[in-house]
């Protein structure tokens, strides 16, 4: 399991959301890129130096600071969407390979390189951006049916990254909620919510949502 890339946006026009900006726009980057968590959501801050989000109210923060997607699904994905799709062009800040990253387990801990450990905690969301982005119709509908959504991440520990690295799992918890799991039961199967409640590592919000479900 390694790191094939680590890639950083630059701000382009968003057409398609009324945030007017957009940092979906991102690739790779030569050397070591600095890791550390960003804080609170609002500020546009994320996990990577020389990043940034600009929809404040949907992205960044410390729940959402690294966003990590495997080259084997965008592997998968070249020939639906008919041509080649460069490391980054998801907007996914880790290009991965050898990692099951849509299998991966909420609370999941990975250490990349000799530094720095990453905490999975929720799927990605497609919006508008990323349909608008890829320039696909009905993409949002398309991305949510194949349930291969990537994973957020919280820094746990800082440090300096760089394509290349290893990965290695250092932690998985004692549940059986996957990132996909996740992303099921929070877009087309909400009968799937009461099984989040025993992932403890996921966002507040979404816990609230699977408590409600389940009346607890």
């Amino acid at each position: 399991m390694r790191l094939l890339s680590v890639n950083v946006g630059k701000p382009r026009p968003n057409p398609w959301k009324s945030a007017g900006t957009t940092g979906i726009d991102k690739g790779p980057v030569e050397g070591s890129v600095r890791v550390s968590d960003p804080g609170p959501k609002g500020t546009g801050a994320v996990g990577l130096a020389g990043d940034r989000v600009y929809d404040l109210a949907h992205h960044g923060g410390s729940d959402q600071a690294v966003y990590a997607y495997a080259r084997e699904d965008l592997d998968r994905w070249e020939p639906e969407l008919g041509r080649p799709l460069a490391n980054g062009v998801f907007g996914e800040n880790l290009t991965t390979a050898g990692l099951d990253v849509n299998g991966a387990l909420i609370g999941e801990r990975w250490r990349i390189g000799s530094q720095v450990v990453l905490e999975v905690s929720c799927p990605r969301i497609p919006c508008s951006t990323f349909q608008g982005w890829l320039a696909r119709e009905r993409w949002i509908d398309r991305f949510t049916e194949a349930a291969s959504p990537g994973a957020y991440l919280r820094v746990v520990e800082p440090g300096d990254i760089r394509a290349g690295d290893q990965i290695e799992i250092v932690h998985r918890p004692a549940h059986d909620v996957t990132v996909a799991v996740t992303f099921r039961a929070l877009t087309l199967e909400p009968g799937l919510l009461p099984r989040l409640t025993t992932a403890e590592a996921l966002p507040d919000g979404i816990r609230q949502q699977a408590h409600r479900r389940t009346g607890i």
